[in-house]
């Protein structure tokens, strides 16, 4: 299988690294007695994103201090419309004495594109090593899922997020056509990826799910606490 982009050199490192946890973990299933690139997919995919769990809060809490300020903004901006230039010194002040910066929500996923697009090389080119990587349902983990099963579930499970992660964002006209275009097209191209790199999509968003809804309960049991005392 050709590499699927010209710019997959720039993550070699990374992806040279992620190839060697990958056969260590499906080594250990081996040991293990039942030997699944499956199950080392998941248990790579878990991994990255609790290493990666510092960057996720940063980010939610950074969405959700920009929706608490959410109906300020939208007062500066009505009231100075016709003024960019002084509503955008307004919009700052307000930032300011917030305490929140608007890019800081941007920056974590920035930090984090490197390592998803290494993951993304490394699974979509993976050798095998001769062994046919069936798992549950799946024939190869190598190959496209014949059933269309697991490309449903990225779309399914995108949505989700989705639908989670609004939880924290700021209101946005636009958002609800973009949570049905989103998962529409990640199922989508889902069909022709191998199925190894579909699971890691899967994986990684239920992770994800369940690490926004702990930070989302963390926090408003840190409110409540500040409003009882």
């Amino acid at each position: 299988m050709e590499e699927p982009g010209i710019f997959s050199t720039l993550f070699s490192p990374i992806e040279f690294l992620f190839t060697t946890i990958l056969n260590f973990f499906y080594h250990l299933t081996e040991a293990a007695g039942f030997g699944s690139y499956g199950v080392a997919i998941i248990l790579l995919t878990v991994l990255m994103k609790v290493l990666l769990y510092p960057l996720t809060v940063k980010q939610l809490q950074s969405m959700k201090a920009m929706q608490e300020i959410q109906p300020k903004m939208q007062r500066l901006q009505e009231k100075y419309k016709d003024n960019p230039q002084l509503m955008q010194q307004k919009l700052m002040k307000l930032y300011q004495d917030a305490g929140v910066n608007p890019m800081a929500g941007c920056l974590p996923i920035l930090a984090q594109m490197p390592i998803l697009m290494a993951m993304y090389y490394t699974l979509f080119n993976f050798d095998y090593g001769g062994v046919t990587p069936s798992f549950l349902w799946l024939p190869n983990l190598s190959e496209p899922d014949p059933t269309y099963a697991l490309p449903l579930l990225s779309a399914l499970s995108t949505f989700v997020l989705q639908k989670v992660s609004s939880v924290a964002a700021p209101p946005n006209p636009q958002s609800k056509i973009f949570m049905i275009i989103m998962p529409i097209f990640i199922g989508w191209i889902s069909i022709n990826f191998p199925a190894g790199l579909v699971l890691y999509w899967v994986t990684m968003n239920m992770v994800q799910m369940f690490q926004q809804l702990w930070i989302y309960r963390d926090t408003e049991s840190q409110e409540v606490e500040k409003k009882q005392d």
